[in-house]
């Protein structure tokens, strides 16, 4: 008999994990759960035939479901429109999103026995908290054509503000960027619960030295938070907040042996997070999952739509593509769902796909991303044969 659950957002995307989010569907969730999902089709072509608006529905979808999981999706560029004849050159769907839900991600390497961090010391998965508004992803920018005075603006009720960025005397671009003090803070308190449920440590890191405003009220709100609401918490659990330049962080980090979380503003997280997932292997093992203020989660893979192995798949070659991440977004969304719910049937069922995802790699048998990391001898699979083991495995 199969295991019913109430409805979550199901967001379909593109490419090479397109064509794994229906094998997964059909071979390790559909013969197992009564799969129900509110659908929604976020590849670039239906993108571009509604005018993105089936991006913003998604969104919207997520905060009334309060549970949704994507597929990864393409963030176009001038190559991408004049491929697919885009009407535009479209936002990335996941800032979209982001904005929408204003939260954070959190993304964690996917730890296995066979695969070794190339940090040694490394033991624990570090999970990176990602504040996922503002910064460049927000920003406006000018590009300065022959020169001119540039400046920072601010009109309010008592009046104007004005603080001079740049005189050109030449060509030249100018940026700004912005974030605000209820999103930093809803950020900051994310991190501390996100912490308190792991039971491990947090880091934050900026560049205040630098920024000494910007960057100085990400400090401030953090500290801010932490005294008035999360100290003793962290106390009594007997784990540990504390701040650090970006670049000390760094250093920390790989001199760490791991097991804690480390929070950083939306360009700093992006870029660390895919540091350290290659650095624990492979980028193709790392959740994601976006994580708002009012208690809504996203979950999806960390990495994009394999774009070469698509086009070999299109020749009717055979792909030996990674789903591991992808199939670890449809188990948090379902765990979550049996979470909310009090489902202890679909939350065991998510735990279940996991540790047979995770054996089959154990026992030896992988993607080739995945054999190319390993000194011992492995069975290389490809996409279908690697999931039907997997689902071998669930059936036991």
């Amino acid at each position: 008999m199969k295991i019913k659950m109430n409805p979550i957002v199901e967001m379909d995307g593109d490419e090479m994990t397109r064509v794994l989010w229906k094998m997964i569907k059909e071979e390790l969730i559909e013969p197992f759960v009564e799969l129900n999902t509110e659908y929604y089709d976020l590849s670039l072509p239906n993108r571009d035939a509604t005018d993105d608006e089936v991006t913003v529905a998604a969104a919207e979808a997520v905060k009334r479901l309060k549970v949704g999981v994507k597929c990864a999706t393409i963030t176009p560029n001038a190559q991408r429109m004049e491929e697919y004849g885009l009407k535009q050159m479209w936002k990335s769907p996941n800032a979209t999103i982001r904005a929408a839900l204003d939260g954070t991600v959190f993304r964690k390497p996917i730890i296995t026995s066979r695969i070794k961090p190339y940090v040694r010391g490394w033991t624990e998965p570090i999970t990176i908290a990602r504040h996922a508004y503002g910064d460049v992803y927000k920003a406006v920018e000018l590009r300065v054509p022959e020169g001119g005075r540039a400046e920072l603006v601010l009109s309010g009720e008592k009046g104007e503000e004005r603080r001079e960025i740049y005189t050109f005397k030449g060509p030249g671009v100018i940026q700004g960027m912005h974030n605000r003090d209820d999103s930093i803070t809803g950020f900051a308190r994310a991190c501390f619960e996100y912490a308190l449920d792991l039971g491990q440590d947090l880091w934050f890191s900026s560049k205040d030295t630098i920024s000494k405003v910007y960057d100085g009220r990400f400090r401030d709100i953090f500290e801010q938070v932490y005294q008035q609401q999360y100290k003793q918490r962290f106390e009594k659990a007997g784990i540990k907040y504390f701040y650090t330049l970006i670049d000390d962080a760094v250093a920390r980090v790989i001199r760490s042996e791991g097991g804690f979380v480390w929070a950083c503003k939306n360009y700093d997280g992006d870029v660390m997070s895919d540091m350290v997932s290659t650095a624990f292997g492979s980028l193709a093992m790392m959740t994601s999952v976006l994580v708002s203020p009012e208690g809504c989660y996203e979950y999806e893979a960390a990495h994009g739509t394999v774009t070469r192995h698509y086009y070999r798949w299109l020749k009717g070659e055979k792909t030996s593509t990674n789903p591991i991440a992808t199939i670890f977004a449809w188990s948090g969304a379902l765990r979550k769902r049996g979470e909310l719910d009090g489902s202890e049937a679909l939350r065991d069922f998510a735990g279940r796909l996991e540790k047979a995802s995770l054996a089959v790699i154990d026992e030896g048998v992988m993607t080739a991303d995945l054999a190319a990391l390993c000194t011992e001898e492995v069975k290389t699979a490809d996409s279908a044969e690697f999931i039907g083991e997997i689902r071998k495995l669930l059936e036991k």
